[in-house]
């Protein structure tokens, strides 16, 4: 049973992440070259994640935590999103496109926690079998950027609808799923509870403080790299961007495995410290690659390949670090209010000044066929990595406990 029911959960997280790679990447491109969306635009298209990130928690934990059985939810949450992301297409002015696609990540932002809760509810082993169904989601995240390529689709309309028929298949999928109960029928369930505002105790310890200030403060420059880059490669003109890109989630897959043993030989601060580093040296190279010449392709995949280190290194062992430093109690608030912090608050400031700063620097006319001044976009997350890592380095303790149960 656990076998068969691992094979379903692996087959779901693919889809979860082919929807999501089908059009993430590939979205700023689009809104940039065939809608002629400004750079700001496209910074508040991108936070449009950030605020289904915000809000998610209210649909979760009000109506899947007290009313409705998960794989259910997830069902209606799939379809829904499907035809959402069919009507996009049709939405080609900002005012109308925007409000669109806040309502779409609201109805996919929550399947990610839904789909992760469920998981760990039904494996018997999570700490051992759950990584390894979770790597399938960077597999099908591949898969939708390949796709997408095959279709030539990176600056095209058919992203959404490539997204929008693999979501309505997530969705069916999705009741092959084990049936999971509500987990809070009947119960009284206070604001603070639904918002994971338990976990704010954990802010007393100086260096749990230190660590949500940085995530927060790191995901400003983090998300420079998901709004601009499929933007600087097609100025580049480069021939298969899409899948150029996905080797960033083959490197994900290698990192991930590694992850273990670095957690284990050196320990949460120094792996959070290469993972900070790691973002700190993928925006210096994309600086330096701006008319690079010859070595441009080279710093250009270096600072895709350093995508596993940039992502498992940081968020990966953040995770993990709270779930160490959080009682039992406590726990589910704890990842619930990280999450906030990464994917809600701190994406949706990084968003809105990565499109700022894209837009102060577009030029008055192409020079070498680029269309803005990237030497001067990526230094500024360069920047602001470096210093994220001195804070870090400087004021972050490992914490007492020993070393972390990580899986291997």
């Amino acid at each position: 049973m656990q076998t068969q029911l691992k094979i379903k959960l692996s087959i779901f997280m693919f889809l979860q992440y082919f929807i999501w790679g089908a059009w993430y990447v590939s979205m700023g491109a689009y809104l940039s070259n065939t809608l002629k969306f400004e750079g700001a635009q496209i910074g508040l298209a991108y936070g449009a994640f950030a605020i289904a990130a915000m809000i998610s928690p209210f649909l979760v934990g009000l109506i899947a935590d007290r009313f409705f059985a998960s794989e259910k939810l997830l069902a209606v949450l799939g379809i829904l999103g499907g035809a959402m992301l069919c009507v996009l297409p049709r939405l080609q002015d900002f005012g109308s496109f925007y409000p669109a696609l806040i309502f779409y990540c609201a109805l996919y932002v929550p399947t990610l926690a839904l789909g992760n809760s469920l998981s760990l509810h039904h494996l018997d082993n999570p700490k051992t079998d759950f990584p390894r169904v979770k790597m399938l989601s960077a597999v099908g995240w591949i898969a939708g950027l390949a796709t997408l390529n095959f279709l030539n689709g990176a600056e095209s309309s058919i992203q959404f609808y490539l997204a929008g028929g693999a979501s309505i298949v997530f969705g069916l999928f999705s009741l092959a799923l084990p049936h999971t109960p509500p987990m809070k029928t009947g119960a009284n369930v206070s604001l603070g509870e639904i918002l994971g505002l338990d976990a704010l105790a954990l802010l007393k310890k100086p260096s749990f403080a230190i660590f949500i200030l940085c995530m927060f403060l790191i995901c400003i420059p983090l998300y420079f790299y998901f709004v601009n880059l499929g933007i600087y490669l097609t100025e580049l003109k480069w021939e298969n961007m899409l899948v150029k890109t996905s080797f960033a989630q083959i490197s994900d897959i290698i990192f991930f495995l590694l992850l273990p043993f670095f957690l284990r030989r050196f320990g949460y601060k120094v792996t959070i410290f290469m993972g900070i580093a790691c973002w700190v040296a993928r925006y210096f190279a994309l600086s330096g690659s701006v008319g690079a010449g010859a070595a441009q392709t080279a710093l250009v995949f270096t600072a895709i390949l350093l995508h596993g280190a940039c992502y498992d290194f940081l968020f990966i062992a953040g995770q993990l670090y709270v779930d160490d430093e959080a009682n039992e109690r406590i726990r589910g608030a704890a990842q619930g209010f990280i999450a906030f912090i990464l994917w809600g608050v701190g994406a949706f400031v990084g968003t809105l000044l990565a499109g700022k700063v894209l837009a102060e620097h577009a030029l008055k006319g192409p020079v070498n066929g680029l269309a803005h001044d990237w030497e001067a976009i990526w230094r500024f997350p360069a920047w602001g990595s470096v210093a994220v890592l001195i804070v870090f380095l400087l004021f972050f303790r490992e914490p007492g406990k020993g070393r972390p149960a990580a899986a291997s």
